[in-house]
């Protein structure tokens, strides 16, 4: 038996910890139905679809306790097929968890298939192939330069030898399932996109969808899944020579990597028995939540395996940035934005600097220095600040302990220190009448590097919706007002000290 884990040693982040007000959220958030309609909500959903053909339902979720209940939902009455693709996926509590609940969605027969972005995966070795192994399970790992099956001395030559190449990363997040149901947003697999880190979480948002939009989406999965660029686990692991890494595992090791998944699925400690009951109770949760889902025009929006045709520069926009561009351009009145990070291209600052001088109001929500986890990112934004203020952008930046923190993350509020809380949300919303829910962020990477997915969703009330939740992070208690409140002075002198140092570096085209 191989010295390394079969499973991660988690750091035990507890979900008991919510007491998770699965029950409440249901309660308040759906109201009642006919019992009919309870009793096979698969059924209920498909007469949904059919009731609205050529269409697509849209809702919502922007509390990270209702994403990760909605997808444990959806994982647990998959009948015929789960399709998922993520940039990042931890082996923390939520990874772990996510990667139990597929499993077991696939030992009663439901086939599972998956395509995770090599950069920040984070599962040893084995483990990944133990569940590669699995006949209804199949892994693909795109763009495979970094991690799986890679030694570190191939990554270094890869850097070298194929920069962009190492660069062009797959940030897409779907989740389908039975080509009806689909989510897409800005979340990750890992706690802190769920409201479960006991020290930095995100506030991010994400939309389920029902109907048309998830032909669209499949259609990209496929796309994904049949590219060059998507390669099987099990032939990341068939090295022979330096290049690239040799593991196996046998039988027994399999079914130990399964048996310690559904151990640590059982235990109270990481998988709360109140939270287990809730997702029980649900077989109503998407009858109710159909009476909330707005029907009518969604445009899934997506970049092609790649992102474009250049294979050296590292610019060549794609077709993501060029729809939300369109978006732009075609902005009546006012646009409202929020996103992590916030470095504009020189395209970029043109677009915006001819939305403002037609008499667009452009007010975009974005981390503060105190708040963001990337420096880097930030210092591109620091150094333009003054010059996208100057054009006429209202900039509010979010505070690490923002008041909303206690309305979409209640359990801060009984922490004496609660985690920090940052934007993780990627939306855009236009003359308030179309939002943008998608992976998109405000910068280079996203415009020309990282393949990006979202919905753009045709609906005043949703457009609305999220546009209020937006301009509710903008008000006073939340953010700061990048123009007047000088917000860098409530970071730490060392963060201020090493934002100014990247600053220099001329990293902009890989922010």
């Amino acid at each position: 038996m191989s010295a390394e884990p079969i499973l991660p040693t988690c750091n035990m982040k507890s979900i008991k910890h919510a007491a998770w007000t699965a029950l409440s959220v249901v309660s308040l958030c759906l109201p009642a139905l006919a019992d009919d309609q309870a009793a096979l909500p698969m059924s209920f959903i498909d007469r949904q679809i059919i009731s609205h053909a050529g269409e697509t339902g849209a809702y919502v979720l922007d509390r990270g306790e209702a994403a990760l209940q909605a997808r444990a939902w959806l994982v647990d009455h998959a009948q015929q097929s789960i399709e998922v693709q993520y940039f990042i996926w931890s082996t923390d509590n939520i990874g772990t968890l996510a990667a139990e609940a597929l499993l077991r969605a696939a030992e009663r027969g439901v086939k599972v298939r998956v395509i995770v972005d090599d950069l920040l995966i984070d599962a040893p070795d084995k483990s990944l192939l133990a569940l590669a192994k699995h006949p209804s399970i199949d892994i693909r790992i795109y763009n495979p330069q970094h991690k799986v099956g890679t030694p570190f001395y191939k990554r270094a030559l890869n850097t070298v030898t194929n920069f962009r190449g190492v660069n062009q990363r797959m940030h897409d997040k779907t989740f389908i399932v039975d080509g009806k149901l689909a989510i897409t947003g800005g979340r990750n697999m890992a706690d802190e996109y769920f409201d479960y880190d006991h020290e930095y979480n995100f506030r991010d948002r994400d939309a389920l969808l029902l109907g048309e939009a998830v032909k669209q989406m499949r259609a990209s999965f496929e796309n994904f899944w049949s590219s060059e660029l998507s390669a099987p686990v099990e032939t990341l692991y068939d090295g022979f020579g330096l290049m690239q890494k040799n593991v196996r595992v046998d039988d027994s090791e399999v079914q130990q990597v399964y048996k310690g998944l559904h151990e640590y699925a059982k235990s109270p400690e990481n998988f709360a028995p109140e939270v287990r009951k809730a997702i029980a109770e649900m077989p109503t949760a998407f009858p109710k939540v159909a009476k909330e889902v707005v029907w009518g025009k969604v445009d899934f929006i997506h970049d092609i395996p790649g992102k474009n045709q250049n294979r050296i520069r590292l610019d060549g926009g794609g077709m993501t940035t060029a729809a939300l561009a369109k978006l732009v351009e075609g902005a009546r009145s006012t646009i409202v934005i929020q996103s992590p990070y916030l470095v504009l291209s020189d395209k970029a600052i043109d677009l915006f600097r001819k939305t403002v001088a037609r008499g667009v109001r452009v007010r975009i929500n974005t981390n503060s220095l105190a708040s963001t986890d990337n420096l880097q990112a930030f210092s591109g934004y620091r150094n333009q600040r003054k010059k996208l203020l100057k054009m006429g952008l209202e900039i509010f930046e979010y505070k690490p302990d923002p008041a909303v923190q206690k309305k979409l993350m209640p359990r801060a509020a009984a922490k004496d220190k609660p985690p920090v809380f940052a934007i993780h949300a990627k939306s855009m919303v236009v003359d308030s009448r179309v939002a943008y829910i998608g992976t998109y962020n405000f910068d280079p990477r996203s415009e020309n590097l990282n393949t990006e997915v979202g919905v753009v969703i045709h609906s005043e009330a949703l457009a609305r919706e999220v546009e209020q939740a937006i301009e509710t992070d903008m008000l006073p208690g939340n953010s700061w007002n990048a123009a007047k409140d000088n917000p860098d002075r409530h970071a730490s002198l060392i963060k201020r000290s090493r934002a100014r140092l990247w600053q220099q570096t001329p990293i902009k085209p890989l922010l």
